[in-house]
């Protein structure tokens, strides 16, 4: 409703309803004073005429009543009138109804008021009533009222109608004010919009009532106020946009000037890369060197002062390798380009893996190396094997190196786990060792740094270990934390958000049919988790405070050898385990290569500690089997196949894996071993990596595409040239470890043992000392005795293989021809890598030394660079040639004399 119209209702209803309400109140009190009037002005008649007519009626004088009767019916208003006695007896009655009668005599004046006919009783005693006999009379008189209301109700009428006429005035005055005002506001409403749009023009007429002139000249006050502040906005509006303007390009200049500064940061940091890379490759080239002379001297003849200081070197050697590649890792994650991979991982399996790479050391220094996953972590998962792997390596390695007595342990447990698949894994590694202050602490994890300042000179390390463990930790999403104190040991612990693949509740393998299991184990923490672990697997453990059986005797024993065997406790072992009424399952802390001479009856078995949990079910099956099968005589075949397209590289490991119980396949091409795969389950397959036609990696992933046992065969790779990064390309590609030719039998002991739970064979006897000659002044062309030694000490088959070798060369010196006139790198370095890898295995150390530093060269720097290596290579091999032919004539001479004396003879 408009301001207008609720002004006309104001107008129009407000002075209506207060004369409405005074002229009601105003003939309200004129009926009721004309009532009034009228009531006084007959009981005022009444009265004067009461003595005479009471007089009357004692006279019994009817005329004369009748005649004052009738002076009181000459009022207006008198309709009847009346004179009664008690007798109840009629005086006289004048237009009255004797049903109206007074049922008794008044005693006192009385109206009655209750309708429009009153009726006024008054009583008739005269003075002379006094001493009389008659009775008592009264009057009564009818008054109509009837006029009075009809008079009230004819004023009230007329006043309605002046009312009426007086609101349609006012409606009219109402209307065109309130119209008025609506209009004046509807314009200036109007006004105020244009001015709200911009229109600062609008302007308003001052006219009308005065209050409608104010309103007007304020619109228009305000409306050039507006006008005149759009115009200083719009002056500031320029000039600040002007200021702007030079500030944008004051920006735009930074802009440029910060944009030229990170591109020259961005290209100093390349450069910095490149440098990293170049100078790894730089400082790996000679490295390899170094490396492939040490291994040189090392097939060479010297004095036991001479190998200790080459066992220096090649240490230092691989310390410096390793700072390299920790350089190069945190180069990496400082420049944001290590990406981390999402494939299924088992933490049992990295555990394991870890912990026996870090073996070697535990069992130099005597310490426990034990490693602990809880039954809630899930099996399957998905993470980055390889990161993680990386990280508990360094970690371990740490916990080694800083203990020199007592134990390192490795926990994995399950933090929490939530519906949606994902699990929270807390990885702790705690040692015995030096411990950390507070301070040491602090600094920790930084780059460069150790505990302390004394720490790099006596331990060793360049402090970036802990700092890119730090990093891949937080890159996978976790914290690393340490808990230490000094002289009491530390646990570095980190967590692991990984994807739960599998979340079906573990189901332990049923290996010992709740079979009695004697455990012997000195060492707490370690005897608690073989417990575990042969309770788990369904036997009933009964732990042993010394090695000796008593009936009633268990179905299998488990038990820890000393780690220092001398010949007495040699003796008693070799008579308790003869003496045995069950299998044995031995567990020392001792490399496979050093495990004590105990003449192991059938059934009995020996681990390495720390045993992997497959090769510990694996033996525990063995043993479990042996028992339960004791007379069948079958021994368990295990398959292995030799993947390499050098003969001479596939007989030296025929070689070096002959024994019992090992059947050995060989394959001289990728798809010849596909083929094999197809119809044949092998346990182990060692595969070469540069191969024609298929590589090594190609046939990898090819044999694991084949599924069911070949999904989880172990494929070894064995290259003649893997530093780290390569190493990391290989593991991602499928294979579990890798084998550096010339192949070390230790290692490779290792990895048999690792892998197929096969022990080593007894030491090979050490050449005669007759055999020894002088050290030669530098490297020869052949050497019969190195040859004898990496043949596994077998000298004919040193001869055959440098025969092979020697036949080989003129196919191999076509070949490096054609790959130099077509300038194919590629060609060149399969053909160096091939010569590279038959020299490994053969007594001649000049052509070794000449094609791995070739090899190097071409990997690290390509063809540029090679004229000298490949003319040295060339004189190499016609050196080779002359030596061959001239020791070939004078055996030849030597036979020719041989049958000259037998004929003579």
């Amino acid at each position: 409703m408009s301001l207008g119209n609720r002004l006309t209702l104001w107008i129009l209803c407000l002075p209506l309803l207060v004369l409405l309400l005074v002229a009601a109140f105003v003939l309200h009190l004129d009926t009721e004073w004309r009532k009034s009037a009228l009531r006084d002005r007959v009981i005022t008649v009444v009265e004067q005429q009461a003595p005479e007519m009471a007089r009357a009626v004692f006279e019994a004088d009817q005329s004369r009543l009748e005649g004052m009767a009738m002076r009181l019916l000459n009022i207006d208003e008198a309709r009847g009138v009346g004179i009664y006695t008690d007798s109840n007896m009629a005086q006289l009655e004048l237009g009255r109804n004797r049903a109206q009668v007074a049922t008794a005599p008044p005693s006192e004046r009385q109206l009655d008021t209750s309708s429009d006919l009153w009726r006024l009783m008054v009583p008739l005693d005269p003075a002379e009533r006094e001493g009389s006999q008659s009775g008592r009379a009264w009057l009564e008189l009818d008054i109509d009222s009837r006029p009075l209301t009809l008079d009230y109700y004819r004023r009230l009428a007329t006043t309605g109608l002046g009312l009426l006429i007086l609101g349609l005035l006012l409606f009219v005055i109402a209307s065109a004010l309130g119209r008025r005002v609506d209009t004046s506001l509807d314009d200036a409403a109007e006004a105020l919009r244009r001015l709200r749009s911009g229109d600062f023009e609008a302007q308003l007429p001052e006219t009308g009532a005065p209050e409608l002139r104010r309103l007007a000249r304020h619109v228009n006050a305000l409306g050039d106020e507006l006008k005149q502040s759009h115009e200083n906005i719009q002056r500031q509006i320029e000039q600040t946009t002007t200021d702007l303007e030079e500030s944008m390009e004051t920006i735009e200049i930074k802009n440029i000037e910060l944009d030229l500064a990170h591109r020259r940061a961005l290209e100093a940091n390349r450069i910095k890369s490149e440098f990293l890379a170049s100078m790894s490759h730089e400082i790996r080239t000679p490295l390899n060197g170094i490396v492939g002379f040490c291994r040189l001297l090392g097939r060479s003849r010297l004095e036991p002062r001479q190998r200790e200081w080459l066992d220096q070197v090649q240490i230092a050697c691989d310390n410096l390798l390793a700072l390299v590649n920790d350089v190069l890792d945190f180069s990496r994650m400082e420049a944001g380009r290590l990406e981390l991979e999402r494939a299924e991982l088992d933490m049992v399996s990295l555990v394991d893996e870890a912990l026996g790479q870090q073996a070697p050391l535990a069992h130099q220094k005597g310490l426990h190396l034990l490693g602990l996953v809880y039954d809630d972590v899930p099996s399957v998962l998905r993470g980055d094997p390889l990161r993680i792997r990386q990280v508990l390596t360094n970690l371990i390695h740490n916990a080694l190196k800083f203990t020199e007595q007592g134990e390192v342990i490795v926990r994995v447990m399950l933090e929490e786990q939530n519906a949606q698949g994902r699990a929270l894994l807390r990885v702790s590694i705690s040692d015995t060792g030096i411990g950390l202050t507070p301070q040491e602490q602090h600094s920790l994890f930084q780059a460069f740094r150790q505990a302390a300042a004394s720490h790099s000179r006596h331990y060793g390390g360049s402090g970036l270990g802990l700092a890119i463990s730090r990093q891949l930790v937080e890159q996978m999403g976790g914290q690393i934390t340490v808990e230490s104190e000094p002289s009491r040991g530390s646990t570095f612990s980190f967590t692991l958000p990984l994807d739960v693949i599998d979340q079906a509740e573990f189901t332990p393998d049923a290996i010992l049919d709740n079979e009695r299991v004697a455990l012997y184990e000195p060492h707490s923490p370690t005897r608690h988790a073989l417990s575990h672990l042969l309770t788990l697997w369904g036997g009933q453990v009964e732990e042993l405070r010394q090695p000796e059986l008593t009936p009633p005797y268990p179905s299998l024993l488990v038990a820890a050898l000393p780690p220092d065997m001398n010949e007495t406790l040699l003796g008693e072992w070799r008579t308790r385990l003869q003496a045995s009424p069950c299998p044995v399952l031995l567990l020392i802390n001792a490399p496979p290569l050093e495990m004590p001479d105990l003449h192991l009856p059938s059934g009995c078995e020996i681990l390495s500690k720390p045993a992997s949990r497959q090769a510990l079910a694996d033996a525990l099956r063995r043993c479990s089997k042996a028992k339960r099968c004791p007379d069948t005589g079958e021994e368990r075949q295990t398959h292995v196949l030799i993947v390499d397209d050098n003969a001479i590289n596939r007989r030296l490991l025929r070689e070096l894996l002959q024994r019992p119980g090992l059947e050995l396949v060989e394959a001289s091409s990728g798809e010849e071993a596909l083929a094999l795969a197809e119809g044949t389950s092998f346990q182990l397959v060692l595969m070469d990596i540069r191969m024609p036609g298929l590589d090594g990696i190609e046939t990898t992933q090819a044999l694991r595409r084949l599924g069911g046992q070949w999904a989880s065969c172990p494929v070894i790779a064995v290259t003649a040239h893997a530093h780290d990064s390569e190493r990391d390309r290989l593991k991602a590609a499928g294979m579990q470890e890798v084998l550096t030719k010339p192949v070390d039998s230790n290692r490779l002991e290792a990895v048999l043992h690792r892998h197929v739970g096969l022990t080593a064979l007894p030491p090979t006897p050490a050449l005669p000392a007759a055999q020894e000659s002088e050290p030669a002044s530098e490297l020869d062309v052949v050497d019969m005795q190195l040859g004898t030694r990496l043949a596994n000490g077998n000298e004919s088959l040193a001869r055959e293989l440098l025969e092979e070798l020697v036949a080989s060369l003129p196919k191999t010196e076509g070949e490096l021809q054609g790959a130099l006139a077509t300038g194919d790198p590629e060609t060149l370095l399969d053909v160096v890598h091939a010569l590279n890898g038959a020299c490994r295995y053969c007594g001649a150390p000049e052509l070794a030394l000449v094609a791995e530093t070739l090899e190097t060269r071409l990997r690290s720097r390509g063809m540029a660079d090679i004229e000298p290596l490949i003319e040295d290579l060339f004189q190499a091999i016609e050196r080779l040639r002359e030596w061959h032919a001239t020791h070939q004539e004078a055996s030849s001479k030597v036979t020719a004399s041989s049958t000259s004396s037998y004929k003579d003879r």
